[in-house]
Formats: structure tokens, sequence, C-alpha cells
């Protein structure tokens, strides 16, 4: 079903976001068919997997209900990126602390 952790980690954070009242499932499932026709248009790039998909539907659905700010995310983007780049190929991947 899943094809590397991050995709059943996205998974995880929206079972989680909505048994915390976070959205509903309506809500969900029109914001991951808006990414999902999005990244289907021929004018849009690279087509993103599934998950890329489910991943850019649940960041819209948080910042879009105020739980979550643009620059947060930016912000997290940014820290993965650094520490992924810091860190020797077969290690860990490790975030600062929030």
């Amino acid at each position: 079903m899943f094809q590397v952790p991050w995709e059943a980690q996205a998974f995880a954070l929206t079972l989680s976001m909505h048994a915390a009242g976070a959205f509903t499932w309506r809500e969900w499932a029109g914001a991951l068919a808006s990414e999902l026709a999005i990244d289907a248009r021929p004018e849009g790039g690279d087509r993103h997997s599934y998950y890329e998909s489910w991943l850019g539907a649940i960041e819209k659905l948080m910042t879009a209900k105020g739980i979550v700010s643009v620059n947060d995310l930016k912000r997290r983007a940014e820290e993965w990126r650094a520490a992924a780049e810091a860190t020797p190929h077969g290690k860990p991947v490790e975030l600062p602390k929030c």
C-alpha cells in the first residue's frame, strides 16, 4: 500500500487530524479531489504520485483552516531539506525539535 514511510505517516496524520475534529470527511474528500485534479492537468508540469497529492491536500486543508501557516510549512520543509543534506548516507535524518 505505501511505497515509503512518509506516505504512511501522511495517511496517519490525516486520520489523526480527522479524529481530532479538524475537518469532516466531506472536506477531506473535496481537498483530495481538488489536488488530484490539479495534478492530472497536462499543463501541471511534473505529475505527482498519489501520496504527493495526498500531502498537498492535507497541507492546503490545514492552512485553509488556520491550523498551520504557509510560512510554518515552508520553514519546516526547509528544516527537512537542510537536515537531509547534513545527514550521512544510510543514517536517519534527525530534525530539530519544534
